[in-house]
């Protein structure tokens, strides 16, 4: 299963270049400040190093290296074709891409919700949920919606966390951006339905109540003249 997710237009890569000799792999790591002129690299630094907005056609431009086309590839891909392109020139260079907009949100019965930061490649549903905390009581194991967004199209699964088909699920693996939506169990919704039927009672006596006032009054009012 490849669990890494693949880069997309629009997504920021942190890259850097390191070497034994850090002259030799300073010119790949150029300082943002020198960068104003080419607005495909710029986007902002991290430390002393660059990070780039791959464009709407999937590619960024790095120093020296021109223009590269990123998108589809894993972060794995692409530091293995930079380490390639890069020792041509520097034999003994490393190179590190990192998706730093890879992050993901976990709502519903959870008891941490909101938005969850991923600072590695491999992010599970498992991890996203016991990084927001666990579900809480009500949350429904067996029924966990994830709604993704491929090529501009929205696409959703519901996972069943009791069973291990969940293991083998495409969606097991988190990707950028994806919606965890944990649903209230029976309880719950009972306990919900419970509380809408009182304070809906509670809203028609009062009505009545106030309807009763009302005409009271206009008999006492009636009744004075």
């Amino acid at each position: 299963m490849n669990y890494a997710p693949d880069i997309k237009p629009d997504d920021e890569l942190l890259i850097t270049v390191t070497s034994s000799t850090p002259e030799a792999a300073a010119p790949y790591n150029m300082p943002v400040i020198n960068m104003f002129e080419d607005q495909n690299l710029y986007l902002s630094t991290s430390g002393k190093y660059t990070t780039y907005i791959v464009d709407t056609k999937g590619d960024i431009t790095m120093p020296i290296l021109g223009t590269i086309h990123v998108a589809g590839l894993t972060s794995e891909q692409l530091q293995d074709k930079l380490t390639e392109m890069i020792r041509r020139d520097i034999a003994d260079a490393m190179v590190r891409v990192r998706i730093l907009n890879f992050n993901v949100v976990v709502a519903g019965e959870v008891t941490r919700p909101g938005r969850v930061p991923v600072s590695g490649n491999r992010f599970s549903i498992l991890d996203a949920i016991g990084a927001a905390g666990d579900l809480t009581p009500y949350g429904e194991r067996s029924r966990v919606l994830i709604i993704r967004e491929e090529d501009g199209q929205r696409q959703y699964a519901y996972l069943d966390l009791n069973s291990s088909e969940a293991l083998t699920s495409p969606y097991f693996y988190l990707k950028q951006n994806d919606y965890i939506y944990v649903e209230p169990n029976k309880i719950r919704q009972a306990n919900a339905k419970y509380n809408q039927d009182n304070a809906f009672k509670l809203s028609v006596i009062s009505t009545v109540v106030s309807a009763c006032s009302v005409v009271a009054s206009l008999i006492i009012a009636l009744a004075v003249k």
